[in-house]
């Protein structure tokens, strides 16, 4: 069974410790740095471990020179609960008779337990931490191999930016004088954060929901939403080195959806010049040469807040950087700041890069800015991106066209200008539809789609439109060639309730048709499936050789009563998760 891990608060507790070697002077030392009070039980004439020995000589730790009997478990501990001990550490080992009695013991009388290299004896393990400040990673093998834990934490550990707990203090306090001021200013409980919690798994499915200008509820949270934005979507290096007067600087720029932003400074060049790019679906794999280059040489970087904080990670250090504050609500005065940085870093002689994610053209409003920057005198360089539109659904091993099964590809927007709800294709069966833009109103798009939400005329007005099957398969492709890459495999008639159930993972898009079939046999395999992960990228040497994938983690819905396996042909193996 997975066991449920959680974070305890064990300041001023009683952690019984059952031994005097060297595993019990550990426990002590854990019990000691996170507040509880250790008491060590072993006889008289025990090996003491010498660290343990000078705790023990320093007032840290009791020693309680005696064996064990069973009244230790009740009287021992804090008066006001009665004596009963928090916890046991027995360090002896399970094979012996008196670990054995001590786990049964602490079981009936619901005292948390744990016996050293005995997984059924213990009703808890200690995890491998790595402790930032507020920052704690915790890694388990449920009891299968400590030193494997240790070696999996470093490595975790290793790839964050140093002293990144700092950061992780700042956004905190940053999110409480937030919400601390919004509730000043309009007096009301609206204006407190959404519960939430370390094991969230994804952003809400509402939370990219869309606002309209007069929405007078959506201005109490609009500063919080955006401190939302930038844990998910800010590169860690770049959250890792904010100070106290960049927080200073981003709650006044931010005040207003309409402040100037603060003023940017780069080395500005002879030449002015625009360059507007695509950085492709994700993976910095996925660039081109060219926008690789531009990345490297701009004097100042518009990034939309969607690009990879893979892609964002490969901008030089001295490049100024500005990342796109859209959120709903705010999309057109961010997109107009954008444009405007652009245009007074250009009047200084600079070189700007706009980089988009994706395709400039392809539903990027990339044609919008070039006729901008064209009318004031300055004519873009406009570089492709690899659009997900086309890429996603490979990464998800969907070819949008097959022989026998599908002719035709369509793409669609899921979001119109100013938030309208586009008109959705009828139901052709032998065509895949691609929605961009689409899963923060996913529930009334399949409801146009399936006519749920009524019939529509088309043409003159006479004959009605054939809506699609609910049986249609489709799927949902979220960040797509990027590490944390999720599937989620479904009908029309469950894919609402899917991405409900699993949450919202941006950017991600919906492909609908029956090509979703092609390699994926649904049958037998719940309502959808989730699948974790993407490594199609590690085996590549760049010399044409590519070694075989590592499989990705993936699940079926909950309903599931029997543990399935892709066919061995596939990279995915799927596990149940009851």
């Amino acid at each position: 069974m997975t066991p449920l891990l959680t974070a305890l608060g064990c300041e001023g507790q009683v952690h019984l410790i059952i031994g005097s070697n060297p595993l019990a002077s550990a426990r002590c030392a854990k019990s000691l740095e996170v507040g509880a009070k250790p008491k060590i039980i072993a006889r008289a004439d025990a090996d003491v471990h010498y660290v343990l020995a000078k705790r023990i000589e320093q007032g840290e730790v009791e020693w309680i020179k005696k064996e064990f009997c069973d009244e230790d478990l009740t009287t021992l501990g804090r008066e006001e609960i009665d004596g009963v001990v928090d916890a046991v550490f027995v360090t002896s080992g399970g094979k012996s008779n008196l670990s054995t009695h001590i786990s049964q013991l602490c079981r009936r009388k619901r005292i948390p337990v744990n016996v050293v290299d005995a997984p059924n004896l213990c009703t808890f393990t200690l995890l491998s931490t790595h402790s930032d400040g507020p920052l704690q990673i915790g890694i388990t093998t449920s009891g299968k191999g400590c030193k494997l834990a240790s070696r999996i934490r470093r490595e975790i550990a290793s790839m964050l930016p140093p002293n990144f707990g700092n950061a992780v203090d700042r956004l905190g306090t940053m999110r409480r004088r937030i919400w601390e001021e919004d509730h000043k200013t309009y007096q009301t409980e609206e204006a407190a954060p959404e519960a939430e919690d370390d094991d969230a798994p994804a952003q809400r499915p509402t939370f990219n929901r869309l606002v309209s200008e007069d929405d007078a509820g959506a201005a109490k949270t609009r500063r919080m939403r955006w401190l939302s934005q930038i844990c998910e979507y800010w590169p860690l290096k770049r959250l890792a080195g904010i100070t106290d007067a960049d927080i200073e600087t981003m709650l006044q720029s931010y005040s207003s959806p309409t402040h100037a932003a603060p003023v940017i400074r780069a080395n500005a060049t002879s030449k002015p010049q625009i360059i507007l790019a695509g950085s492709g679906p994700g993976s910095p794999s996925l660039l081109t040469l060219a926008t690789h280059k531009a990345i490297q040489t701009a004097s100042i970087i518009l990034a939309d807040k969607l690009v990879p904080a893979q892609v964002l990670e490969l901008i030089p250090r001295r490049t100024t950087v500005h990342i796109a504050r859209k959120f709903p609500g705010n999309a057109d005065a961010a997109q107009a700041e954008l444009l405007q940085l652009g245009l007074d870093a250009l009047q200084k002689g600079q070189t700007v890069l706009r980089l988009k994610q994706g395709d400039p053209y392809v539903y990027g409003r990339g044609a919008e800015e070039y006729a901008f920057f064209s009318e004031r005198g300055f004519t873009p360089i406009v570089l492709p991106g690899i659009t997900s539109a086309l890429s996603a659904p490979l990464f998800a091993a969907i070819p949008p066209t097959h022989r026998s099964v599908t002719d035709q590809i369509l793409i669609c927007t899921g979001t119109g200008r100013k938030g309208a709800a586009p008109d959705p294709p009828p139901y052709v069966p032998t065509q895949t539809v691609v929605f961009l833009m689409a899963l923060h109103r996913l529930s009334l798009l399949v409801d146009a789609l399936t006519g749920t939400a009524g019939t529509a005329d088309v043409g003159d007005g006479v004959s009605e439109k054939k809506h699609w099957p609910r049986e249609t398969p489709c799927a949902v492709i979220e960040r797509a060639s990027c590490p944390d890459q999720r599937v989620i495999r479904s009908t029309l008639e469950h894919v609402v309730a899917a991405v409900e159930v699993e949450g919202s993972r941006p950017p991600g898009l919906l492909v609908v048709g029956w090509s979703c079939e092609v390699l994926h046999d649904p049958k037998g395999k719940g309502r959808w499936v989730t699948e974790e992960g993407f490594s199609g990228f590690d085996g590549m040497d760049f010399d044409g050789r590519l070694a075989l994938d590592s499989p990705a983690n993936s699940r079926p819905d909950a309903e599931l009563d029997e543990r399935h396996t892709e066919t061995p042909n596939t990279s995915h193996a799927l596990k149940q998760i009851r």
